[in-house]
């Protein structure tokens, strides 16, 4: 490991640029969940000219953090307001195509940039290969690329042609949406933008119990699913399954190693125990505490598989009587818990996955955070699948869909997948000759 050092600015009782550095870098090396199989993958090289202040440590920080290609990995400045370019976009071939428009009014959801400060899109693509992550398209999330530039030239739905110099606004702070409703005759839909409110997501479920088991056609939408807890979906998962029972540690044929270092249970506990704050539920409570209890019993051993058999029977789901066709919508910005969804409910013969493939975050998981100064952030995961080693692992590539629908601008128009996921409800209830 080289670290190089000059000048610092050291605030009263605050651990120094340097020394915070040093201390991610250790982390890297033997906390995250990682650390073996990445152990060569980075270049941990702190190289400061003159005076070095918060923003520029931060960029150093993610800079080197993207060496371990891990999409469960991430520094933040807690003091300093996020800001973004007001707008989103998705790349089809070589131009990118502005998807939303919450802030900046001036784009317009179909616009298409072709150039940004006079360069063509492939050409910056080369250029920031390692932020972007991947080479496929529709997977790459540009707008944190987009902050580095001032003038975009675009081209309208209309076919005019100008140029806008790029802004910077705070983001507008992010709403979950849980709902559940008839979509059409014989089809209930619902829509879930993440897993991290268990209690509105149970009550949800509990609601429309009875048009989840009389509905014979069910699209569930988690394209947009931020992920969270895989227990905040457990109870809608008995609709989803045939035959008397389903037990999901056979389904997903896996093993979880903890990486059980001091700092690793000292922060999950930590973060375990905040949780309990606002989780009503007494039976993911009761899992929670014996979270808890294992990681104790652990502290300092490293990579170990906690003994979680008292928990093994609330896999175990009862059935109940549910549709009988499922269809789920995926897409990129479904990841963490929102793989773990698709991925079991892939195992069912009555699902069927349209979209996009998934964003594929769980080869390393279960995240914890470190806090500096009461100010710098780094989020890391601290627990391993058994499958990275078996070369079954997620990364790079998702949970992929039965039904493979690419992306284009004709979804910024109609909802394509959704169509297409109706399609296979008219050919499915053909063939069965609308009897249930």
């Amino acid at each position: 490991m080289s670290i190089q050092n000059s000048t610092v600015i050291r605030k009263e009782n605050d651990a120094t640029y340097l020394e915070i550095f040093q201390d991610i870098v250790d982390l890297m090396h033997r906390d995250y969940a990682g650390c073996n199989d990445k152990a060569d993958w980075d270049q941990p090289v702190f190289n400061q000219v003159n005076e070095i202040d918060d923003a520029t440590f931060v960029h150093l920080v993610q800079s080197y953090l993207l060496d371990f290609k891990d999409l469960h990995i991430g520094f933040t400045d807690l003091q300093q307001k996020k800001r973004d370019v007001g707008f989103t976009v998705r790349r089809f071939e070589d131009d990118l195509y502005v998807t939303s428009s919450p802030n900046d009014v001036r784009f317009q959801t179909g616009d298409k940039i072709v150039t940004l400060d006079g360069s063509g899109i492939s050409e910056i693509a080369k250029k920031y290969e390692k932020e972007l992550r991947t080479t496929i398209h529709e997977r790459q999330k540009w707008e944190p690329v987009l902050l580095d530039f001032k003038v975009a030239e675009i081209e309208s739905k209309r076919g005019d042609k100008y140029s806008l110099e790029l802004r910077t606004y705070e983001p507008i702070p992010y709403k979950p949406e849980y709902k559940m409703e008839e979509l059409q005759k014989d089809i209930l839909y619902m829509k879930v933008t993440d897993f991290m409110n268990h209690d509105a997501i149970h009550q949800l479920i509990r609601d429309h119990k009875e048009s989840l088991s009389t509905y014979p056609f069910f699209i569930i939408d988690v394209r947009l699913n931020r992920g969270g807890s895989d227990l905040a979906y457990f109870e809608l998962l008995p609709y989803l399954f045939e035959g008397e029972k389903i037990d999901i540690g056979e389904l997903l044929n896996e093993t979880i190693l903890t990486n059980c270092t001091e700092r690793n249970v000292r922060l999950r506990i930590q973060m375990l125990e905040g949780a309990l704050t606002s989780i009503e539920d007494e039976g993911t409570r009761r899992q929670v505490y014996m979270m808890i209890k294992e990681l104790r019993n652990h502290r300092g051993e490293g990579f170990v598989e906690l003994n979680l058999s008292e928990l093994e029977e609330d896999l175990v789901f009862d059935t109940k009587p549910g549709p009988r066709k499922v269809i789920i919508l995926s897409d990129v910005y479904c990841g963490s818990s929102g793989d773990s969804f698709v991925e079991t409910c892939k195992h069912s013969s009555k699902v069927t996955v349209v979209g996009r493939p998934t964003l594929g975050m769980n080869d390393y998981a279960n995240v914890a955070f470190e806090v500096w100064n009461n100010r710098f952030q780094l989020m890391y995961p601290t627990t391993k699948s058994s499958r990275v080693d078996e070369g079954q692992g997620m990364s790079d590539k998702g949970i992929q869909p039965d039904i493979y629908v690419p992306w284009t601008p004709a979804h910024l128009q109609q909802d394509v997948d959704l169509n297409r996921a109706i399609q296979e409800i008219v050919r499915e209830e053909t063939e069965d000759g609308g009897g249930r």
